[in-house]
């Protein structure tokens, strides 16, 4: 597959992942992350697979809203780096909330899974 493929499939990995969270889909939410997925929270707090998971089955945040603003992306080898600035509305541990964010999502790419998340920062934008 060419850089470009690579690419455009990396940015196809980045919008599957924003649509598994707006419908908490946590089957595809764990296609897509890597059981090694280190997630630095808006809270500074580092979070796993099995919390993001956990969080989506449970229910503590339900989106009703992902709203992309802006998408860049950059794919080196089998290392993919996105940034997506965009608006999210929903309700986390029973707040209401809507806020402008940035994330950062580092992703590798293997024949067997395709494009998974490895690492992300998110902060207020």
């Amino acid at each position: 597959m060419s850089e470009n493929d690579l690419n455009a499939d990396l940015r196809s990995a980045e919008r599957r992942l924003q649509a598994a969270q707006l419908s908490a889909d946590t089957t595809e939410l764990d296609r897509l992350l890597d059981e090694r997925l280190i997630f630095t929270g808006p809270d500074g707090v580092l979070y796993g697979k099995q919390d993001d998971l956990d969080i989506q089955r449970t229910g503590e945040q339900a989106l009703t809203q992902v709203t992309e603003e802006e998408l860049t992306s950059i794919v080196v080898g089998h290392t993919g780096v996105t940034w997506f600035l965009g608006t999210l509305a929903g309700r986390f541990k029973g707040a209401d909330f809507t806020t402008r964010v940035r994330y950062t999502r580092t992703w590798v790419h293997t024949d067997e899974h395709g494009w998974r998340l490895l690492a992300a920062h998110v902060s207020n934008a």
